[in-house]
């Protein structure tokens, strides 16, 4: 079907298209009168409107989850929601709406809940498109009462967004309360025993103690490697005066004494030679010469000795201060190795003490902090814009639906007058003819206003032609 057989159609099935328009048009237009007033109440809400939260000082993650316009949707739409409004407009004590529940449900359920469900169905929370802004809106047929329901749920959003942060940082403070008492007793635990410790072992300050010890090692190792030199240099000249030459040993032979009685000795020897090349042997002289000779090799033989005992008593002095000082650092390196595992020791309790300090304190700032959380009543939900009960009605709006039902009734008229003609096909143009007989068109007759052509028309009009 080309589009000159599409207007010829329309023509001949225009008084079933104008039928059908118009019986749609009526029924929308009557519908419309008859149909009782419905008006809608809109609170607009802005969510997230700080985006910083007023206790941490932090920027709230809310609006940087991908579904979070979705989830405040579904929360004004709940339950409890619908529950808040309920009872803050105080529905359910009205005799006339517990009537009516006990006719639609014969007393079974609850009549909050009944009413909660019948404003949920009249409810509906749109989003702004790139914004954060949600309006709220409400239908019914009383504009008082569909405005106070619509700033009943934008309040009760309010209260429930609001209770929604703040019970879980109320349950994470009473945690966090228990904990920090655990922790507080295991700082407790931990000072205690540092100090028991520190009592235990003397301790004031270790540090210092350590490094007085450990000077004192030192000097110690200082004086051992001192005494130990001394009494090696004893000992070789201990082991050359008590040898066979004694006299030479430069302890005995620097000594005055023995450079003296040397002297007397020699002076002696000399006197002893001259008198004994004039006098005899048995002269009083040369006996009184030897006798003096005599005494003061025995006394020089006796002051070597003596003073050789002396050089091997300072070796033995030396021997007893290199051991005496060998036992003091032995004790000394000791008590250092001592201080050192008890400064192991006390660090290990000190770093204990320290841990469950450092645990305490971060568990106490996160203690408060969500405690504060968790007395905060800061919404991030604000009213934008309250609900006013409405003048004119939302639905029906009988202009609107005349248009509308004249578009329907257009496609309806069409779509009924294509139908019928498809039903009862009749030839409308030569090119229908030429179809339907499958024989070349010659010519065609031109139906003008004259009277000829009126007694040809009565003459040639056909019956009815179908193309079947």
């Amino acid at each position: 079907m080309n589009f000159t057989q599409f207007l010829l159609v329309l023509r001949a099935r225009k008084r079933i298209i104008l039928a059908t328009m118009f019986s749609v048009v009526s029924l929308i237009l009557v519908g419309s009168l008859l149909w009782p007033n419905s008006y809608k109440a809109t609170a607009s809400v802005v969510l997230n409107y700080k985006g910083i939260d007023p206790v941490s000082g932090l920027t709230m993650p809310g609006q940087l989850l991908p579904g979070y316009i979705s989830t405040q949707l579904d929360i004004i739409g709940s339950k409890r929601v619908a529950l808040g409004v309920v009872d803050s407009l105080k529905l359910a004590s009205s005799p006339a709406v517990v009537e009516q529940f006990n006719a639609d449900t014969n007393g079974k359920g609850n009549v909050r809940d009944w009413l909660a469900g019948l404003l949920l169905k009249k409810l509906d929370a749109q989003p702004s498109r790139e914004s954060s802004v949600v309006d709220i809106n409400f239908s019914g047929s009383d504009p008082q009462f569909v405005a106070a329901v619509a700033n009943a749920f934008a309040e009760e959003y309010q209260k429930v967004n609001v209770q929604l942060k703040v019970d879980p940082m109320r349950k994470a403070s009473a945690y966090f309360d228990s904990q920090t008492k655990v922790l507080r007793d295991n700082v407790d635990a931990a000072q205690s025993r540092l100090s028991k410790y520190q009592q235990e072992h003397g301790i004031v300050s270790l540090d210092n103690r350590l490094d007085v010890e450990s000077n004192r090692l030192n000097d110690l190792s200082a004086q051992l490697v001192m005494a130990q030199g001394q009494l090696a240099e004893a000992n070789s000249r201990q082991n050359m005066a008590a040898g066979s030459n004694g006299a030479e040993s430069p302890d005995v032979a620097a000594n005055p004494l023995i450079q003296n009685l040397k002297a007397n000795l020699n002076v002696a020897e000399s006197k002893f030679a001259e008198v004994s090349q004039r006098l005899s042997p048995n002269h009083p002289q040369y006996q009184s010469s030897k006798a003096e000779l005599d005494k003061l090799r025995a006394e020089l033989a006796q002051q070597v000795k003596v003073i050789s005992n002396s050089v091997g008593n300072n070796a033995t002095v030396l021997r007893q201060r290199e051991a005496s000082i060998r036992a003091a650092l032995a004790e000394q390196k000791a008590k250092v190795l001592e201080l050192n595992r008890t400064r192991d020791e006390l660090a290990g309790l000190q770093k204990d003490a320290e841990s469950a300090q450092r645990a305490y304190d971060a568990t106490s700032q996160r203690l408060s902090q969500t405690r504060l959380e968790g007395q905060s009543e800061q919404s991030d939900v604000a009213i934008l814009t309250p609900a006013v009960p409405p003048i004119q009605p939302s639905f029906p709006r009988p202009i609107l639906n005349t248009i509308v039902g004249l578009f329907l009734g257009a496609i309806l008229g069409l779509a009924v007058g294509l139908l019928r003609e498809m039903l009862d096909r009749r030839v409308r143009s030569d090119s229908d003819l030429a179809t339907l007989t499958s024989v070349p068109l010659l010519g065609t007759v031109n139906w003008a206003n004259t009277q000829q052509s009126s007694r040809i028309k009565k003459i040639f009009t056909p019956r009815k032609l179908r193309l079947n």
